[in-house]
């Protein structure tokens, strides 16, 4: 290790780096490629990002999983809120295994969860469909939610707090006026990545989805089995666009917080 050097650090992250965005940047580069068969030289068009307007099944899986996204932002950002205020001001029974049960949806594979979720939903009588895939998205969230907001509060003290209240200001009012206001980067941060957490799940979805109803994860991976289209590419260039500027935003706001 005394014998590496900086460079020799910066090289070995940046082959890392090439090798993990590598099919990426060829995956978008290609969605811009005349050619359906990746012939070369490359021409530059945009006849798949066109045609993308008119596959109908791409389009309606999109928009499931925007509004299932937008759905699960709001629930897990507001369970996240109580959950890290409750585990950041308060003391109570159980704090300590609930800070430790909060680690097992992100550590353990998604595969496992969804099925023990479709075992669990179909014992309950639920079985698949929207409320059962809704309800695994917001599992699987709301871990990073509250501890990405845990992580805005444990920055702050609550003197603020407690001297509004001494003040005569009831909790609603230190809350919206105090709490919030510090946490607010950190809410949103939160939020960003529940949205984005929940638009890429694809084990969730594709284990709890009902007949007919398919998110783009799904209706890409059902695209591929029965023969690649290059409008896959598109969709894929615009998703993976997308989900880069909410990481970053998100990352942003944390280092800010």
């Amino acid at each position: 290790m005394r014998r590496l050097t900086p460079a020799s650090f910066v090289v070995y992250a940046g082959l890392v780096l090439v090798f993990l965005y590598a099919p990426v940047l060829v995956m978008m580069a290609m969605s811009f490629n005349r050619s359906p068969l990746y012939q070369l030289p490359f021409q530059f068009d945009l006849r798949w990002f066109v045609a993308l307007t008119h596959n109908q099944r791409l389009l309606q899986a999109t928009g499931n999983s925007v509004l299932l996204a937008l759905a699960n932002m709001v629930v897990a950002t507001i369970l996240g809120v109580m959950t890290a205020l409750a585990l950041a001001r308060h003391q109570f029974r159980g704090k300590t295994l609930l800070n430790v049960l909060l680690v097992p949806p992100i550590a353990i594979p998604w595969l496992i969860l969804a099925i023990a979720m479709l075992l669990l939903f179909n014992f309950v009588g639920l079985g698949r469909g929207l409320p059962s895939m809704f309800i695994g998205h917001v599992a699987v969230s709301l871990p990073y939610a509250v501890f990405v907001i845990l992580a805005r509060l444990s920055g702050t003290e609550s003197t603020l707090e407690e001297g509004a209240m001494s003040l005569g200001a009831g909790p609603w009012t230190t809350f919206f006026k105090i709490t919030l206001p510090l946490m607010l980067p950190g809410v949103i941060a939160a939020a960003l990545f529940s949205f984005t957490v929940s638009f890429d799940n694809f084990v969730i979805s594709y284990f709890l989805a009902p007949p007919g109803v398919s998110t783009l994860p799904v209706e890409i991976y059902s695209a591929i089995r029965k023969g690649f289209t290059p409008e896959i590419n598109a969709i894929s260039t615009i998703t993976f666009a997308f989900s880069m500027l909410l990481a970053v935003f998100a990352v942003r706001l944390v280092r800010e917080a």
